[in-house]
Formats: C-alpha cells, structure tokens, sequence
C-alpha cells in the first residue's frame, strides 16, 4: 500500500463523540501542501467549524489534489460537505437538507460558525461566516472585517468557485439529480466547470441576440398586422366622420332656430300685453260710473234700517213687560197647588188615625185569646222537678267527654304536624334527588349527541338486564362521578375515549352475550370491557402521596372520582390510577428535578401531561409532555353518595309519614265516636231540660200578654175630634185658595192687554222689513254687476302684470339663447342676419325645428369621440409606420451579423453502455440502475477533471451504489486523475474503502471517527501516539 497522507485536525466535542485523527499545520503563503504540491488558486487550504452540525471544534486542512475523507455512516462526513457550501455563500437548497440555515448550528447551541481559508496570491482569502440560531441570520467577515454575504458571493465568483454547479460540488443528498439534468442544464453546468469565463457568457449572448431576432420578426409581423388593421378601421369610420360633419349642419341651424324661436315668443307676448291694457283700462271708466249710480239708494236703505230699529226696541220692552206678568201668574198657580196638596195631606191623616184604631181593636181581641188559650195550657202542664238529678249526671257524662275529646284534639294536632313536617321534608329530599337524576340526565344527553350507538345500548340494557347472570354497569363516562369538576380534564386526558364510552361486565359471557346482541344483531358501534376478576379497587400506590406533596403534587386520580367497585377496580388495573399523582404550578417549576427522582412513569401538572420512559439499551431517562385537552363530558359532577344518602332518606321519611298517618286515623276513629256518644248526652240533657222549663215559660207569656194589653187600651184615639180638626184646617186653606185665583185673574188680564200692544208693533215692523229688502235687492242686484265688473278688472290687471313678466322673462330667455349682453338693447347684426333667413311664425318655426331634428337623428351611433378616433388613430397609423421601418432594418442587421441557429437549444447528452452486446443509450433517471448512473456521473466528471478551471470539486458518497469491480475501477480513475500535476483539488467522500486499492502520494485521506470513548480535543497529542507505537513494535 502507498504512503498514506493524513492531514488531520482535532475534534473538541466534550461528549467524545466525533473527531479527526491528527492535526496538521496550515500551508504557508507559498501555496503548497506539506507534501509539495501546487494548490491552485482557488483551492481551500483549511476549514475550521465551530458548534456546527456533529461538531464542537474542528479544524481541516486539505491538501492539493485528491483529499479522501472516510468514515462510518454519521460520524459527520457531509457535515464537512455543509461547511464547505455555507462558508462560500451556497444555499442550503444546494444542500439538500434543512431550509433554514440555523438548523446547521449544532442542537443545545445558539450560535455557530463556518471559516474556511482560500488559497489566493498573493494572500490568502479567509471567509468567516457566524450563524444565529435565535433569528436565523448569518454574520460575515472578510479577512476579520465585517461583510456581506453579496461581498463573499463576488469573491468566490472571481475565483470561479460555483458550489451550486452540480458539475462542481455534488453533495450526497444531489447524486441523483445530476443524471435528471436536461442537456441544456448540463451543458451549461459544463461550461461553467471548464470553460473560461467569457464562455458561458457567449453562449448566453448567441441565445440572447437569436432570441432578440426571434422577437424583431414577431414584433414587425405584429407591427405589420396592427397596421393594417388600423388602415383598414379608418376607411371604414372615414364615411361615419362625413356623416358626423352633416349632422353638425343640422344640428347649428337647429341651434339658430333656438336662438330665433324666444324671440318670436317675445313678440307675441307683447302683442297680447298691449290688447289687455286696452281692455283693462276701458272696464275700469264703466266701474266708475256704476259706484256713482249706487250712492242715492245706499241712503234710503239706511233710513229704513233705523227705523226697524226702533220698532225692535219697542217690541223688545212689551216682551219683557209681557214675561214679567207671566212670571208672576205661573207664581200664583204654583201656590194654589201647594194649598191643594195641604188638604190632601189633611185628609190623609184622618184616614190613617181611623186605620190605627181599627188595628188596635183586632189587637186586643187576639191578645185576650191568646191569653186564654196559655191558662189552659198551663192548668194542663205539670212540675218536672223530679228530673235535676239525671240532668246533672248528663252533665258529669257530657265534661268528662269534652275531656276526652280535648285529648284526642290535642294527639291529632301533634300527629298533623308531624305530617307537615315529614312531608316538607320528603319534598326538600325529593327535589335534591330530581337536582341530581338531571344532571345524570345531562350526562347522558352528552353521550346520545355524541355517541348515538352507545346511547340506543345503554336505552336497551335497561329495559333487559334481566337477560344476563351478573350485572353489567352503563358506560364509565355515565358511571363515574368527579368529585370536583375541575379535575375532569385529567380523567379524560388519561383514559381514552374507547374506554369511557365502553360498558363494564362482571362475567366474560355476559360481556360476550351482550355484544353478540348490540354488535351482530342491532349492528351498533359498542365497547364493552370485563373487570378483573380479583378487585384491584383497593390498590394501594407504589408511594404515598405524603412523599410526593415536597414537589407540589396534591392527589393520585383515583381519588379525584367515585365509581362501581368493579369499574374501579377495572380503570386501576388497565389504566394505574391508583398511581398516577396530579401536580400543580410548582410541580411544573420543578417538573427536570421531579423525573429525576421520583421515577414516576405517567405525571400530571395543572395543564399538561408528562410521559417518561426509560431506554433498555442506553439506559436514559426519555420525557415527552403533551398540552391537556379541555374536558367536555365529566363535567357534569353528581354526588353518589349525596344520592345514596337522599334515596335511603327518601325511604326513611315515607315509612314514618305512612306511620303517622295510621295514627291519626286511629285518632280519628275516637274522635268520631266521643262526637257520637256527645251528642246524645247532649240531646237528652236538652230534652229534660225543656221539660223542666215549659211551665215557667207558660207563665212567663202570660204575664206578658196581660201586660201588653193593658197598654193597648190605655192608647184609645178620638174619631170625632180628630174629623173635627182637620175640618177646620181644611176651611182655612179653602179661604186662601179663593184669595190667590182672584189675584191670578187680574194677572192674565193684564198680559192679555200687553200681548195685544206687541202684535200692532210686531206688524209695522213686518212693514217696514219689506221696504227694506226691496231697497237691498235692488242694491245687491247693481252690487254683483259691480262685482262682476270689478273681477273682470282684477283678472285683466293680474293678466296684463303676467304678461308683462312673462315679456320680461322672454326677453331674458331670448338674450340668454343668442349669449347677449343684458345692458345690450338691440340684437347684432350678424344675428339679424341669420335670423332673415328663417321662418317668422312659432309654427314654422317649430315645423322647421322638427324636421331638422328628425334629420339629425338619422346619424345615429356618431360622437365626436369617432372623428377624435379617427384623427388619433390617422397620426398613430403614420408613427407606427416610421417604427416598423425601423425595426426592419434592425432585424436586416441582425441576420447579417449572426447565422440562423438555434443556440438555446445545444446541449450535451451523455450515451453509455455496459455491457457490449447492448447499444449505446442516454443517460436518464429512469434508464439505469442506481450504480449505472453513479459510475456515467463519476466518469463524467473524471472527464473534465484535467480540463476543469474550477479550484476545487466535491463529490460526496457516489460509490454507494456500485458493485466491487466498478468501485474499484473508478476509484483507480479518481486517484490517477486527481493526482495528476497541475489538477485542481478534489474532495471524495466515501463511508468504506475495498481492499488493496490503489493509493497515490499525491493523495491526503482524512479519517472520521466517532464513540463514546473518543480524547477531548486538548489530550490529543499525534506524535506521542507515534512515539508510543515504535515502543510497542521495537519490543515486539
């Protein structure tokens, strides 16, 4: 094997992990390698990655030529490749990895760098790029000054360094879009990997004058064809401008015979203004003459009106006179009814003291038999006094009864009271039950909008539980009641949602006769579960939460709920709730420290849920945490043993309400038959006593009767003098009567007399009524002539002041048509003019007017935005012209200065063949095996390798798909080609090596190593290993 070069750096990662075997002292400014070889300007004479990718600290240098870098899979091989795009400015998507340049900054660091040093004489380029993890930015420097990324692109792009060049640099995540390449893709590539720089610019310059020929031709046949349709639209609108200009005519003279047209309504105005005048002032000398007729009647009238006046007066004095007397009369026949009303009065007083002593005589005569018939009643009755003893034991009965009743009164208000309150507390426990059954009732109107299949099962297990041998609990959601709602997100977070909507069995073959019924027969969507045989209910945790209340935990989750024993025991046997601690705020404060310690698989804090898991291989401790979900159906908290306790109070209540009431109707029974037996005492006690009592009442009548008569006949009233009296008040009454119709007599006479007076003055004043409507009707008669004449002058008046307005507003409106001045009197001369010419009548005028409007709505569609057009479009036709001229004869220089090729089309295609009985076939993506494709691209590539003016190319693990004879035959190409004098620096990167290959001296191989037990980058130390070695093999 040849001499091996390894130029190495150290590696300082503090975990061991990754590192280079040596470390080697930079290239002086001389620009060779420490072997003797040439760099070519441009080469990279080291690189330098601090906190980048895999790395802590490495440091590179490369040599001259062919730079093998070898080692496994992800000891950080491509992360040499990364460094070496990113420090020259190449994008990541050159890459093909992360999009983002801060995921290149190794992982727990926020900040990295990439410096890479550039052979360049006569001093070397030093390009330092620091990567920011926190905004994604990169810090540049040039030679430790500060620059731009646009900076170090114009750097390396002098140096002809293109990374994004596949020809160029290859990374691994690339190899296989360099066979995807179109030929024209790879022809540039090619050129800009070998050629000299002005090449790919000439190329680009032949494409760019062909496609600018290709652009003159369109555009002079475009040019072409716009003209000629402009040409060709102007002689069709050149008819409709002539059209536009006739109807211009027609519409100036239409305007004219709108100037003329107010004038001529002036003139008419006028004309009828001074007919009116005429007439007005005529009515008005006939008016004048009628008011003088008038004055002599006008007189007469008033005379006679003062005359009916007077007589009025004086009928008005008799009718007052007259309705005194009349008063007076209707006074005095006022009084002699009032005295008629008196004898009546008297008369029936009499009668009424006639009636009252008839009434007392029928009294007396009935009170005196009423008397007799009590004597003999009373000599009939005998002495009852024999019966006191019976009454007064009656009495002692009827008190001791009373007492007794008292008693049972007393026990039954007791007994209903007790009832009152037994039923009041009945209903308060039967409410709180109902409060709870509604909330168990929200529960499962929750699972029926949600899960109508496991509903449709719970509303048919109900009604069949008798079917199974063991009883099968509804579903835990149902089942499970929280203690504090609060906590349900926890219970829902923990169990899944299979399991809380699944229904809980104590024996396997209810579970499978229940879901042959639901699931096969009634094809229901159900879960059903069997709880374990042994209860695992009681459970008892692997710590005590007292333990765990240091780092903030305050319960397990199995006390945060209350279940079914069996589906308690089932949730702490499949899911450990018996062992699962929620925390708080603090626990989450302290959540690094917790794992730690209490080796606790699942852990809860207030909002988020921690999973910890231990690796069986290496050991760790791997934690994930995940957000909690808000809980949507434990909220709903219903106290069990609340319900208990009110169901068996229920019980209770109704037992000693049913008590009582058996009491009171034992009490009422009792009560019933002391009524009984208290009346009949009662009844007697009352018989005896009435029989004592009859006699004494007798007695008592009678003395009352006889007193009663005595008074009556002591009342005696005296007809006689009674009739007397009232004869004689009826006499002077009488006497009175006779005195008031005489003065009423004499009262009527006299309105008699006045009446008659009234009549004569009433008829001389009808008299002279008449004369004087005579006189008003021949003066109303002259009066509405007057009237009449006087509206005719108003009218005449109001028309000759419109007239005159309607001339004033003419005449505006006429000097407003023609654009007149309104100091100016006469109308110009031009106007009179034009105006000899057109008719002098409205009607002609308005004839005219007709016909020319009608003339100029033939033309219809035309504006003045068509001759505008057309104008427009006349002086566009004339540059357009000029333009197209000119860009001809461009276009002639064109095809004189260049061939007709077509450049944009040239392309490189690359035909291989691998086996000689076969023909040669384009090398594509889909043609070729992978390691077909990976040997054409790396023969490719060999193939430039001596005519390649970049400084340096890349080629990152493209023997991986090769077999053993073509690896090592392209790996004996590679050595021979990059080890050449005068080649540019090739970097080859592969994760294995054949045997006996082929080496060079020329070549420099860095070895990447990785493992736990790797030296800090400070104790590596290549020549005491050296050193070390020679000891070994001298003693061997």
């Amino acid at each position: 094997m040849a001499a091996l070069k390894r130029k190495l750096a150290g590696q300082g990662e503090t975990s061991g992990k990754r590192g280079l075997s040596g470390r080697h002292v930079p290239p002086e400014a001389t620009g060779e390698d420490r072997a003797g070889n040439q760099f070519v300007e441009g080469s990279i004479v080291r690189i330098k990655m601090d906190n980048f990718l895999t790395y802590d600290s490495c440091e590179i240098h490369p040599g001259a030529n062919l730079n093998m870098i070898v080692g496994a899979n992800g000891t950080g091989k491509s992360s040499i490749v990364c460094a070496i795009c990113l420090g020259l400015a190449g994008k990541t998507s050159f890459i093909g990895r992360g999009d983002k340049v801060g995921l290149y900054v190794k992982r727990g660091y926020s900040k990295g760098y990439i410096e890479l040093e550039i052979y360049r004489r006569p001093r070397n380029l030093i390009v330092r790029r620091e990567i920011s993890v926190v905004n994604n930015q990169s810090v540049w420097q040039i030679n430790g000054e500060h620059a731009t990324q646009k900076m170090v692109e114009e750097q390396t792009s002098a140096l002809n360094i293109q990374v994004g060049n596949l020809c160029q640099f290859l990374p691994q995540e690339k190899v296989g879009e360099f066979a995807k390449m179109s030929k024209i893709e790879l022809l540039e590539a090619t050129e800009k990997s070998v050629g000299p720089p002005e090449m790919y610019k000439f190329h680009s310059d032949l494409k760019n004058y062909r496609e600018k020929e290709k652009e003159l031709e369109n555009t002079c046949k475009e040019k072409s064809a716009a003209l000629e349709k402009m040409k060709q639209r102007n002689e069709r609108h050149e008819q409709d401008v002539q059209r536009y200009y006739e109807r211009q005519r027609h519409l100036d003279k239409i305007k004219m015979l709108e100037r003329k047209r107010p004038w001529v309504e002036y003139e008419v105005a006028r004309q009828e203004h001074e007919e009116v005048k005429r007439a007005r002032d005529q009515l008005k000398q006939e008016l004048k003459a009628l008011r003088e007729a008038q004055a002599p009647m006008t007189r007469k009238i008033q005379t006679v009106e003062r005359q009916c006046r007077e007589q009025e007066a004086k009928i008005k004095e008799k009718g007052s006179e007259i309705k005194n007397f009349t008063q007076e009369c209707k006074q005095k026949q006022d009084s002699l009814e009032r005295k008629d009303k008196e004898v009546e009065e008297v008369q029936q007083r009499l009668r009424m003291k006639k009636d009252e002593e008839i009434d007392r005589q029928k009294r007396i005569s009935n009170t005196k038999k009423m008397i007799e018939d009590l004597q003999k009643e009373l000599n009939t009755t005998r002495n009852y006094d024999h019966v006191q003893p019976e009454i007064d034991q009656i009495s002692s009965a009827l008190r001791r009864v009373q007492q007794d009743k008292g008693a049972v009164d007393s026990e039954k208000v007791e007994l209903r009271r007790e009832k009152e309150n037994l039923e009041k507390e009945k209903k308060k426990v039967m409410v709180n039950i109902k409060r709870l059954e509604d909330m168990m009732h929200i529960k499962e109107e929750n699972l029926r909008n949600r899960f109508r299949d496991t509903y449709n099962a719970v509303l048919w297990l109900r009604q069949n539980r008798n079917r199974f041998r063991g009883h099968i609990y509804e579903p835990i959601m149902l089942e499970l009641n929280m203690k504090d709602s609060r906590n349900a997100k926890y219970i829902e977070n923990h169990i899944p949602m299979n399991d809380l909507r699944a229904f809980v069995c104590v024996n396997m073959d209810d579970m499978g006769a229940f879901l042959s019924e639901v699931r096969d027969k009634q094809r229901l969507k159900v879960n059903a579960v069997c709880a374990p045989s042994i209860s695992a209910a009681g459970r008892p945790p692997t710590r005590p939460i007292q333990e765990l209340q240091m780092y903030g935990f305050v319960s397990y989750l199995r006390e945060l709920i209350d279940a079914p024993e069996p589906v308690m025991s089932y949730l702490c046997e499949q899911y450990k709730v018996y062992d699962v601690p929620i925390g708080t705020a603090r626990t989450k404060m302290m959540i690094e420290k917790v794992i730690s310690e209490t080796q606790l698989r699942q852990i809860y804090t207030g909002e988020e849920r921690y999973s910890v898991k231990k690796s069986i291989y290496s050991n760790k401790v791997i934690s994930s945490n995940t957000q909690l979900k808000d809980a949507k159906f434990l909220t709903v908290q219903v106290d069990v043993d609340e319900r208990r306790r009110l169901e068996d109070l229920s019980k209770e209540v109704t037992s000693n309400l049913n008590a009582v009431e058996s009491r009171i109707a034992e009490f009422s029974e009792k009560q019933r038959l002391l009524e009984r037996k208290d009346n009949e005492l009662r009844t007697k006690k009352k018989e005896l006593l009435e029989m004592k009592s009859r006699r004494r009442q007798i007695e008592q009548k009678i003395s009352t009767k006889n007193d009663s008569l005595k008074q009556m006949e002591m009342d005696t009233i005296n007809i006689e003098e009674e009739e007397r009296k009232a004869n004689a008040k009826m006499k002077a009454i009488h006497n009175q009567k006779a005195k008031l119709v005489s003065e009423l007599t004499q009262r009527i006479r006299t309105c008699l007399t006045l009446n008659m007076e009234k009549v004569g003055l009433v008829l001389e004043n009808t008299s002279l009524t008449y004369q004087k409507n005579r006189l008003e009707t021949e003066y109303k008669e002259s009066a509405v002539e007057q009237k009449m004449k006087e509206q005719q002058y108003t009218e005449l008046d109001e028309k000759k002041r419109r007239l005159l307005n309607m001339c004033k507003e003419r005449m505006k409106a006429a000097r407003e048509a023609c654009d007149l001045d309104p100091n100016e009197s006469d109308i110009p001369s031009e106007l009179k003019t034009a105006f000899q010419s057109l008719p002098n009548s409205l009607d002609e005028i308005d004839a005219s007017l007709n016909e020319e409007r009608s003339r100029a709505s033939c033309f219809t569609g035309l504006s003045s935005s068509v001759v505008d057009e057309y104008k427009r479009r006349k002086q566009e036709i004339e540059s357009l012209s000029e333009e197209l001229n000119r860009k001809k004869c461009e276009l002639e220089n064109y095809k004189l200065n260049i061939s007709q090729e077509e450049y944009d089309k040239y392309g490189i295609r690359i035909r291989v063949k691998f086996r000689s009985s076969t023909q040669l076939h384009e090398l594509t993506p889909h043609h070729q095996s992978g390691g077909e494709r990976s040997v054409s691209t790396m023969l490719y590539l060999m193939a430039l390798q001596e005519l390649n003016r970049c400084p340096f190319r890349v080629v990152d693990e493209i023997n991986q798909g090769m077999d053993p004879t073509n690896e090592r035959r392209v790996f004996e190409m590679v050595v021979r080609t990059a080890c050449k004098e005068n080649t540019s620096q090739y970097f080859f990167i592969t994760p294995k090596l054949l045997q006996n290959l082929t080496y060079s001296d020329n070549m420099t191989v860095l070895c990447v190593y990785n493992g736990p037990h790797m030296l800090p980058p400070g104790r590596w130390n290549l020549k005491a290993f050296l050193r070390r070695r020679r000891r070994v093999q001298v003693h061997n």
